[in-house]
């Protein structure tokens, strides 16, 4: 076919942004490439792009594609009006992952499910989730993943810009507060107000994350153990998830202990790690060091001291780059070049 026509809705926020600068820097060919937000950004300009659009039934027709980084509300009321038009939707938010009738993809791990795309709308998964499934794809290969307890270190861009504004805002208050980061942090912490985050993020972690469910679990440490299983299509793998938010602008990082079906050998397992595509194995990575750069690492790969069965290892990604964006494009990439765009569905 010819080159696709894309839309991207969100457009003016932070991942809508980086999707717009990752569309040009990956060379993704297009004929056109139309800039969507709400009505309050609607007429601004992007330089490169052009002016914004409003979402209305006339402005989306005569699309081959969608990118979508808008929210669920957005995505689960436009998504089906953009594929009833006749594109392809890849969507960002958690409105269509657990659809069964939405494929949820991650590039490197599960590029064949977006063939399953009968809705045309195609899921990426939770940017934390996104952390941890290269190196569990890589070693379930290897050894047959059974089980994860996974405790994650998410950095407040997750929460998105506001998330990042609220640290920055809080860091010069109590940096000049050592006396009482020291000797009374109750009294440090109320020198600053929290809205994004559910509690002083600056010099602290947050063990609260998402939204409290009846059985003690938030909705984020949910969305690891159930998109995970849908991922790998392992519905029975055990998830002990841990949700954790720490003071660092972009960057999520998780621990991890996995546990396989067969007995465990260091020496494949790191073998395994640095043949799998985009995953870089390093020492001791850090989510300050990666952010910005494309590729997942992981790190501090160790046999379990309980279990051979079993290994821990440390894991760190850029959320708003392959935890968003980057997945995001490689699924437009992945939908043209595996025949979706243009496809009779």
């Amino acid at each position: 076919m010819s080159a696709p026509r894309v839309a991207v809705v969100g457009a003016t926020g932070a991942v809508g942004r980086i999707i717009l600068a990752t569309l040009e820097r990956r060379g993704f060919v297009a004929s056109e490439i139309v800039a969507f937000a709400s009505a309050r950004s609607a007429g601004t300009v992007i330089e490169g792009v052009g002016e914004v659009r409003p979402l209305t039934d006339e402005t989306i027709a005569g699309f081959d594609l969608a990118l979508f980084s808008a929210g669920g509300g957005i995505s689960r009321e436009w998504a089906p009006r953009f594929a009833a038009a006749g594109a392809v939707v890849v969507d960002n938010s958690s409105a269509w992952r657990m659809d069964p009738d939405v494929p949820l993809v991650v590039a490197e791990v599960n590029p064949e499910a977006i063939d399953g795309a009968v809705k045309s709308i195609v899921a990426n998964p939770n940017c934390t989730t996104m952390v941890v499934m290269l190196p569990t794809k890589a070693l379930h290969d290897a050894f047959g993943l059974r089980e994860m307890v996974c405790t994650s270190f998410q950095a407040a861009g997750g929460a998105g810009r506001s998330g990042i504004d609220e640290l920055a805002a809080q860091v010069p208050v109590l940096g000049e507060r050592l006396d009482l980061l020291v000797a009374d942090g109750h009294s440090a912490a109320r020198l600053v107000s929290s809205e994004v985050h559910a509690n002083t993020l600056a010099f602290n972690v947050v063990p609260m994350l998402g939204k409290l469910g009846d059985n003690g679990h938030t909705d984020e440490e949910m969305k690891l153990q159930d998109e995970s299983r849908k991922i790998l299509d392992l519905p029975d793998l055990r998830v002990s998830p841990t949700c954790v938010r720490v003071p660092v602008m972009v960057g999520h990082a998780v621990a991890v202990k996995a546990t396989f079906e067969r007995a465990v050998d260091l020496g494949s397992a790191n073998a395994a790690l640095a043949d799998f595509p985009n995953l870089v194995v390093e020492e001791a990575p850090t989510p300050l060091e990666w952010a910005g750069r494309d590729e997942t690492a992981v790190g501090r790969v160790r046999v379990d001291l309980a279990d051979d069965h079993a290994l821990d290892f440390f894991v760190v990604g850029d959320n708003l780059l392959k935890g968003a964006a980057l997945n995001t494009v490689q699924l437009a990439e992945l939908a043209v070049g595996r025949g979706l765009v243009g496809r009779s569905v």
